[in-house]
């Protein structure tokens, strides 16, 4: 029996079981882009595996700006298509596939000139809304124009001086590190094999052709041999390290930008909405959380090390400059509780070897190609657009004909959790009572796992003492730390401070209030011995001393070099140095 549960006996089953039997697809990559891969191939009734070398979301997909959007200024330069793609994927995210994680929100646009720039936001947020109502009616209401006396209402945070009046227009976010977790244990729960800490460190070829790849266990050491029709590398940023191995000339190229983001808590900011601001160089989001506000993004070239990309000085600067442009009452760095930076995959034109003959698919801003005979690279994209770029990926991997045969199910495939979750919405207070928790914690748990709050439950049941709150953290109840264990995959401190909970940025301490009692949790799960518990410890608090020295450094290369002196919890190999990145 299939299950969503991706323990660490599940993940040695895994790990096992590819290497028993060849797999139909192998997805490299752990990311937005790999977890829905494998979902969509395993939904199709595919044997499929998924690796990844860290953990799942470590990289791009658990540093983002959390917004599901239809890319409204995408509209400012007539790309229809990719807006009409983008608000359909957002309005299945929000009405049938994921309403538990994804969630509409509002956004205040300060209006500065009467005339000419009301009509024409109003314009173009109108033709927004005209997409999304015919692609997904009635997911989000459409947009509302105010006066300046009501957008100050809305918005008292907001300078007088900084609006004659607003527009407020809809758009979605997410947590964007649960979003993959989610995937990938509703991958596992269609047969996927799940194993993250798992490097692809050689591919196997028969002549010239990809037939399997070597992996290794970061984890423990050991190597698996696994042979694969078909390899699909979803690894983002380390796309053309990845697409090398296959020793070919061909593939992606793909460059790095870098993108952070800033977080103060909810009450520095008087507002009932987030708020959009258009700068110099592109846009600003102030995105409303429960109890915090995240600020972004930057967009800047990045040519450091891309493993553990971190805000500078300069970066938290450019934030706080332009969000004070509009705050009545100015942010400081004192007020900022976290940060964190990620890294943007820029998909360059063409393919590395400029071979046009070779078959490659450009769906607006992703691309799918043949690097080798047997595997597939995609590259590209927005989290928004994770579902189709994953048919897309697998529909050119299977080519046409067998694509047609056994065809996408996603559109119509509810993620983990999703399933109930609005009944079980309504029946928050009664499971609070039930449970003997607060409403305020089933919302949050609701909003976290939907509907597989039924876990959680029998988890307090058998162990009451799981429905206490981390002291330190009470937002956070101890079973949700059991949770990520056994059913999110979670193997390290780090995963489940940074990745399973948000505690990294959402605490001025970066979690380390809560460490001792985290890490105890998980060492009863994970059968660790005090020295090891030590060592997670020691290795988390490394890694917050390390980001804490960058961001007052203003050189970005003196920043990284900071962060690299924490060492990572497990080891990652650079398979192709020569490459840059």
């Amino acid at each position: 029996m299939f299950t969503t549960q991706l323990s660490p006996s599940k993940r040695e089953e895994a790990l096992r079981d590819m290497e028993e039997k060849p797999l139909d697809i192998l997805v490299i990559g752990g990311g937005v882009t790999g977890a829905g891969i494998a979902l969509d191939a395993a939904s199709r009734g595919l044997r499929v595996g998924i690796v990844e070398a860290q953990d799942w979301a470590s990289g791009t997909s658990s540093r983002s700006s959390k917004l599901v959007h239809g890319g409204l200024r995408y509209l400012y330069q007539l790309n229809f298509a990719l807006v009409a793609e983008s608000l359909r994927e957002r309005g299945l995210l929000l009405t049938h596939t994921a309403p538990h994680l994804v969630k509409a929100q509002p956004f205040l646009w300060p209006i500065k000139m009467r005339v000419i720039e009301r009509a024409y936001s109003a314009v173009g947020v109108g033709m927004y809304d005209a997409i999304a109502q015919f692609a997904h009616r009635g997911s989000v209401p459409i947009q509302k124009h105010y006066s300046k006396k009501g957008s100050l209402e809305l918005a008292p945070a907001l300078k007088k001086d900084a609006l004659i009046g607003s527009l407020v227009y809809y758009d979605a976010r997410v947590d964007d590190a649960r979003l993959v977790v989610n995937l990938v244990r509703t991958a596992a729960q269609f047969g996927a094999l799940a194993a993250n800490r798992t490097q692809v460190v050689e591919m196997l070829k028969d002549g010239n052709k990809v037939v399997g790849a070597k992996l290794r266990d970061m984890e423990t050491g050991a190597e698996h041999v696994v042979k694969a029709k078909s390899i699909i590398n979803a690894t983002g940023v380390w796309t053309e390290k990845t697409q090398s191995l296959s020793g070919s000339t061909g593939g992606l190229k793909v460059l790095a930008s870098k993108g952070i983001h800033i977080v103060v808590p909810k009450e520095k900011i008087d507002s009932k909405v987030g708020l959009f601001l258009r700068t110099e160089k592109s846009v600003l989001f102030i995105i409303p959380w429960k109890r915090y506000w995240v600020i972004g993004t930057t967009d800047t070239k990045y040519h450091e090390n891309r493993l553990e990309p971190v805000p500078d000085s300069e970066d938290i600067d450019y934030l706080l400059e332009h969000a004070n442009s509009v705050l009545a009452n100015p942010l400081t760095r004192d007020d900022i509780i976290g940060a964190f930076a990620g890294l943007r995959p820029l998909l360059q034109p063409g393919t590395l070897d400029g071979d046009k003959a070779k078959s490659t698919k450009v769906s607006r801003e992703h691309t799918v190609t043949e690097a080798a005979p047997g595997l597939t690279v995609i590259a590209g994209g927005k989290l928004t657009s994770y579902r189709q770029m994953a048919e897309d990926a697998v529909d050119f991997a299977l080519g046409k004909e067998l694509a047609k045969r056994i065809s996408c199910v996603t559109r119509s495939t509810p993620l983990s959790g999703a399933v109930d979750y609005e009944a079980m919405w309504e029946q928050r207070e009664a499971l609070a009572k039930k449970n003997g928790l607060s409403v305020d914690h089933v919302e949050d748990l609701l909003n976290r796992y939907g509907s597989d709050i039924k876990l959680i439950f029998k988890m307090i049941e058998k162990d009451p003492s799981l429905g206490k709150e981390l002291k330190g953290a009470e937002e956070y109840l101890r079973a949700e730390i059991a949770f990520g264990v056994l059913h999110e995959g979670a193997l390290h401190v780090e995963d489940l401070l940074a990745r399973r909970t948000r505690l990294c940025y959402e605490h001025r301490d970066r979690g380390l209030a809560v460490i001792d009692e985290v890490a105890t949790i998980a060492a009863d799960i994970l059968g660790w011995d005090e020295a090891a518990k030590a060592h997670e410890i020691e290795n988390y608090k490394a890694r917050c001393d390390a980001e804490e020295k960058a961001e007052g450094i203003v050189s970005e290369a003196e920043a990284q070099k900071v962060r690299e002196q924490a060492v990572p919890i497990t080891e990652f190999i650079d398979v192709s140095p020569q490459i840059d990145g």
